[in-house]
C-alpha cells in the first residue's frame, strides 16, 4: 500500500526544500539499476466479480501457481475471481496489482499490496488488458470479453480457464487457447509470455503494436 507520509530526502528535507524552493537532489543519491538486474514478470488475470464457486477455487490456483513462479499478479483488484486470484498469490508469498475502476483506493479486496485506483470506470480494462506480458481469462460475462479482446488487439496473449470461446475464422492468427486446469493455463501463459519477451528483445513490433481494425471503429 502507498504510504501516506510526506517522503524525507536523504539531507532530512522535504522534497522542494532546496535554496531557491528548487528539488533537493534525492536522484543523484539513488544507484543506477543494473542492466542484468531480474525484473519481476507480471502476468493479467481476468474474471468476473461473481464467479460461480468453481471459477473462484480456479483463480486462487491460478494466483497460488503464478506467485510459486515468481509473477506479479495484476488484475482489477476488486472481489470475486479478482479476490481469488490475490489470495492464492498471497498465500505463498506472491506480489499484487490491483487496478481498481473507482477513485477509492477502499474498494481494493484485502490481498492487494498495491492499489491503483484509476477513477476510470470501464475504460481501466484498457490498463488491465496490457499491464501484464500475458495474461489468464478465468470464467467471465462482457467485462472479462472486453479485457480479452483489448489485450489480443494490442499483442497480448491470453489463455481461457473456462471462459469465452472465439470465433478462429474471425481472429485469423490471434487465438484464445483453452486450458483445462489451472496448472495448463498457468503453464501455457508463462510459455507464450516467454515468446512475446523473446520477439520483443529480437525487435518484432508484433510483440507491443496494437492490431490494425482501424475498419472497426
Amino acid at each position: 500500500m502507498v504510504s501516506r507520509s510526506r517522503p524525507v530526502c536523504p539531507s532530512g528535507r522535504h522534497p522542494g526544500a532546496g535554496s531557491r524552493g528548487g528539488l533537493a537532489p534525492l536522484v543523484a543519491s539513488v544507484p543506477p539499476l543494473r542492466e542484468d538486474a531480474p525484473v519481476e514478470r507480471m502476468i493479467a488475470v481476468f474474471g468476473p466479480g461473481h464467479p460461480t464457486r468453481e471459477e473462484y477455487n480456479l483463480a486462487a490456483e491460478v494466483g497460488r501457481l503464478l506467485a510459486e513462479q515468481g509473477c506479479t499478479v495484476v488484475c482489477g483488484g476488486l472481489f470475486g475471481v479478482m479476490e481469488a486470484v490475490c489470495m492464492g498469490a498471497k498465500e505463498v508469498g506472491g506480489r499484487t496489482v490491483g487496478l481498481l475502476r473507482t477513485y477509492n483506493r477502499n474498494d481494493a479486496n484485502s490481498y492487494v499490496d498495491y492499489v491503483i485506483p484509476t477513477g476510470l470506470g470501464d475504460g481501466r480494462n484498457v490498463l488491465v488488458a496490457t499491464a501484464g506480458e500475458a495474461a489468464i481469462a478465468v470464467g467471465g460475462k462482457l467485462g472479462t470479453l472486453s479485457e480479452i479482446a483489448l489485450a489480443l488487439k494490442h499483442g497480448v496473449p491470453v489463455v481461457g480457464l473456462r471462459t469465452w470461446k472465439l470465433d478462429r475464422d474471425a481472429l485469423f492468427d490471434r487465438l484464445l487457447p483453452a486450458a483445462r486446469t489451472a496448472k495448463e493455463a498457468v503453464e501455457l501463459t508463462l510459455e507464450l509470455a516467454e515468446q512475446r519477451a523473446a520477439a520483443r528483445a529480437a525487435g518484432s513490433p508484433a510483440a507491443d503494436e496494437p492490431a490494425d481494425e482501424a475498419e472497426d471503429g
